[in-house]
């Protein structure tokens, strides 16, 4: 199978120190596989994007050297991919809609005295998952989880185990405002484009046995993935436009290429300009404990 992968940034804001990390390292496992690497802008959620954040994104990565093959894609524009892939799985009684809203759902877990928050998230006690009470309109649409246990590895050497339903329970596929949510229109947009190896940063790996579930669902293969060290503040959270990130500066393009080398626990490289920093990155890449582990 030839190698695809990906970068997918969310356009809420410029590109920062974090999504560089995970630029460079899908990047460069692509190219040093002589691979593909495609650019997908995931902007689903509107309240949350920067107006000209997408625009910037793509500028920014071309002054880094990046170089996508094919045209960039926009999951905005893929509504029609999301639609029917959610039908079959409504056709085969595998999703149902929700009433609850996240206060209910807290109360309720509260109550059953369950411990409410796994990854961040709320997990789902299945109060809709045999019908809506009466006088009760749908909100959201939940896919079923029920038995399903997702044992995978990481191309790091980790390996996970993960039981859905006391993990996240039911998760939501269409949101109450009407958006589909991430993680279907992540695995519509994988499968569709041929993606075979998934690199991004560690912050995702919760995420991970929800995708696989959503591909056996709907027979998707399951590409490899790679998670790689996020970057953290002086706090020690994980770096993000939400917490005011610096945006990238594109006239140090080396300098800040060679800063997300370091995290990734590569020597940083001396080049007068991208051009000459790209083939020795690819090199040092292609020798290093990521693409050895594989």
């Amino acid at each position: 199978m030839s190698y695809v992968g990906r970068f997918a940034p969310s356009p809420t804001g410029p590109l920062h120190a974090g999504s560089l990390v995970a630029a460079l390292a899908s990047f460069l496992d692509a190219r040093a596989r002589g691979g593909r690497w495609l650019l997908r802008i995931e902007d689903l959620d509107p309240p949350r994007e920067v107006p000209g954040a997408t625009d910037d994104i793509v500028r920014t990565l071309a002054a880094l050297g990046f170089e996508h093959d094919g045209p960039v894609e926009y999951q905005s524009r893929r509504g029609a991919h999301y639609e029917r892939a959610f039908d079959l799985l409504r056709d085969r009684g595998l999703v149902y809609p929700c009433a609850c809203t996240r206060r209910e759902i807290a109360d309720s877990l509260t109550r059953q005295g369950h411990d409410q928050l796994r990854h961040g998230e709320l997990v789902y006690p299945g109060t809709c998952r045999h019908g809506i009470a009466d006088g009760r309109a749908p909100r959201a649409w939940r896919v079923r989880v029920d038995r399903a246990v997702i044992d995978w590895s990481d191309r790091s050497g980790a390996h996970y185990c993960e039981s859905l339903a006391d993990e996240v329970g039911d998760f939501v596929l269409r949101r109450a405002d009407g958006l589909w949510a991430y993680q279907l229109a992540v695995v519509v947009d994988d499968a569709l484009q041929g993606v075979t190896d998934v690199v991004r940063g560690a912050d995702l790996i919760g995420s991970t046995a929800r995708q696989i579930h959503l591909q056996r669902l709907l027979g998707y293969p399951t590409p490899r993935y790679l998670h790689v060290p996020v970057v953290t503040d002086a706090h020690g959270e994980k770096l993000s436009k939400q917490t005011g990130a610096r945006a990238l500066d594109a006239r140090e393009a080396v300098a800040e290429l060679n800063r997300a080398m370091r995290h990734l626990g590569m020597a940083p490289i001396e080049a007068d300009g991208v051009a000459a920093f790209w083939p020795r990155a690819l090199r040092q890449w292609a020798r290093s404990r990521w693409v050895r582990r594989a």
